[in-house]
């Protein structure tokens, strides 16, 4: 039954030009490293704007402030160190971008201190055209971990789906929104991505049989095969932290319930069993429980209950209309979307020890929060100027990025895990 495909080439094809992203960043944070990152010496001949986006992806963190750089600075300069202080810098990246006879490119980056006057970063790597931008996230990175000492997220993926008129897509793009490639199309309704902790597959949900069924899908070469096709819905998948099986919503026996089946497929083992509706799970980062959403006490509210079954607990209590739960990767903070009384839906957090919630967003149709490998950044879905688009936020809500394209909805995202 797949007539309804509108064509899923082998591995990623290339999205048209319209799903491209371009960035608008907004909200200051209350403390931030100022971090200068002027041009390097020959991108404008390779064409791709690496300082831009390196300067870009440290914006988009929360965690830095641009300083001003008036000229290009390579890799084998003598900067005079407390000039870029005097500038308002505490940290100058140099570096140069150079055409090899084989076509590739060697990109070179320095990062220097200046507070303390030392070098702290040389890093280089010869990349192929293509992969110009990756490797620009991949220098982001290295100056995040370097400077924080945690981690950057900018040469990770994000998944999420796009409506536009009667096409759905299934996109992945580098975590800036560039880069779109398409790995499903259809001409019925695709949701509810998931990523496999490797980052190679991704789970989802597809109308394309006239029912809704959960496949997986090999990112590098395209193959894909039908999960769950039971009868009634089969929905809302999400992978176990070992990547060896797969909590779902289905229908089968009776009202909606959670299921636990293995990767490879087979007989699902039921997890719950209520008159209500459980759905929309994620594992805990340990595998040991999941979060969920479910409607046994009158509307929906986030429970709890260990993968070997048992009792189960209610998570939120504030509020009279919770779900679309996420957790940290940590697993110390909740998001979730909460139904304000009059009507909004606003992404929230709640701290898992303590309860303390924080409101990150002043929209009214937030949907779908995600959060980054590094737990850093969330990125969700929201509804602006009759246009459905994604969003990413600091934990505070003070930086946003929104992701802006040209004419099409952009729908449950999915944040991928580190490596790629």
């Amino acid at each position: 039954m797949l007539q309804a495909l509108a064509g899923s080439a082998a591995g990623l094809a290339a999205a048209s030009a319209q799903a491209q992203f371009r960035i608008e960043i907004s909200g200051v944070g209350a403390t931030q490293i100022p971090v200068a990152v002027p041009d390097l010496r020959g991108e404008r001949e390779a064409g791709v704007p690496i300082a831009a986006i390196v300067r870009a992806d440290l914006l988009r963190s929360g965690v830095f402030r641009s300083v001003d750089s008036p000229a290009a600075v390579d890799e084998n300069a003598q900067p005079v160190l407390g000039e870029w202080r005097a500038r308002g810098a505490d940290a100058l990246l140099g570096g140069s971008l150079s055409r090899l006879a084989d076509g590739r490119f060697e990109l070179r980056v320095r990062l220097w201190d200046a507070v303390r006057n030392t070098e702290l970063l040389g890093q280089s790597q010869v990349v192929a055209a293509g992969d110009l931008r990756l490797a620009a996230h991949r220098v982001a990175d290295a100056v995040h971990l370097k400077l924080t000492g945690e981690p950057g997220v900018f040469a990770t993926r994000i998944a999420f789906v796009v409506r536009q008129g009667r096409r759905w897509t299934l996109q992945v793009t580098d975590a800036d929104g560039e880069g779109a490639q398409t790995a499903l199309a259809s001409a019925e309704p695709i949701i509810s991505p998931a990523w496999a902790p490797d980052g190679r597959e991704l789970a989802y949900v597809s109308f394309e049989a006239q029912k809704a069924m959960v496949w997986v899908q090999d990112l590098p070469s395209g193959t894909r095969r039908v999960l769950a096709a039971f009868r009634g819905s089969n929905s809302a998948p999400a992978w176990a932290p070992d990547g060896r099986t797969l909590a779902l919503t289905l229908s089968r026996d009776s009202v909606a319930q959670l299921y636990l089946m293995p990767r490879e497929g087979g007989t699902p083992r039921r997890l719950t069993n209520s008159p209500a509706i459980d759905t929309e799970a994620v594992f805990a980062p340990d595998g040991r429980r999941l979060y969920f959403v479910s409607d046994r006490g009158g509307a929906p509210q986030i429970y709890r209950v260990a993968v070997d079954g048992g009792n189960v607990e209610r998570v939120t209590f504030s509020g009279g209309y919770n779900i679309s739960p996420a957790i940290s990767p940590d697993g110390r903070l909740l998001a979730y979307v909460t139904r304000l009384p009059g009507g909004a839906f606003r992404l929230m957090t709640q701290d898992l020890e303590s309860g303390a919630l924080q409101s990150l967003t002043e929209t009214a149709d937030d949907e779908s929060p995600s959060f980054a490998p590094n737990g850093r950044l969330i990125v969700y879905a929201t509804r602006t100027q009759g246009r459905d688009v994604l969003m990413t936020t600091t934990l505070d809500g003070k930086i946003k990025t929104r992701l802006l394209t040209t004419g099409a909805d952009m729908l449950e995202p999915a944040w991928g895990p580190f490596g790629r």
